[in-house]
């Protein structure tokens, strides 16, 4: 899971501007670094631009995800991350974003900035937070803890059972136990079995 973009626009009335950007291209060759820079940020318009006001949507190109949010007030943001990112976590980011943003620039200042003019440091810190979606959304990391834990009951679950089919295997074929023991386990494993499910 990984995030590569993180942009906040204006979406004006003919085209989508671009007010500041943090990005994580590190995986790519260095001598690709700025072309996959300049194509995030023209997917990252383009998409605003094609997106109507106070929607959000994810689109799919390649094996990456673009997040979009655009809020009513023509603030948006655009998140570009891999197909295994958590979408859930991807508009939490852009909306506590936006939010920041909206707080801390003058409205004023949204349809004629760009990135050099507009005063927003916080960009950079959160894309690096979010890149494990785990440690950033507290909700994540709940969940992701539920499945282990259920994964583990599962297999414990399945290792007794086989274990005890096993045993009734071995009560039932075996001509040295006599008819009174045989039934004494047979009450026995009901009783635990009762005790097991409460």
């Amino acid at each position: 899971m990984r995030l590569y973009s993180l942009s906040v626009l204006y979406k004006g009335d003919a085209k989508a501007v671009l007010l500041k950007a943090a990005y994580d291209v590190s995986s790519f060759s260095f001598f690709q670094r700025s072309s996959v820079q300049e194509f995030m940020t023209f997917t990252s318009q383009l998409i605003v631009e094609r997106s109507s006001k106070g929607s959000r949507a994810s689109v799919k190109e390649q094996e990456y995800l673009c997040h979009v949010y655009v809020r009513n007030d023509s603030l948006a943001g655009v998140v570009i991350a891999d197909s295994e990112y958590p979408s859930r976590v991807a508009f939490t980011l852009l909306e506590k974003v936006l939010d920041e943003f909206s707080k801390q620039v003058d409205r004023i200042d949204w349809p004629v900035g760009s990135p050099d003019t507009i005063q927003f440091a916080g960009l950079d810190g959160h894309l690096s937070r979010y890149q494990n979606p785990r440690e950033a959304d507290p909700m994540t990391k709940v969940q992701a803890e539920l499945d282990e834990t259920k994964i583990i009951l599962h297999n414990t679950m399945e290792s007794l059972l086989e274990r005890g089919e096993k045993l009734d295997d071995l009560v039932s074929k075996s001509e040295v136990l006599g008819i009174q023991s045989k039934a004494f386990y047979k009450t026995a494993r009901k009783q635990n079995s009762c005790c097991a499910i409460m």
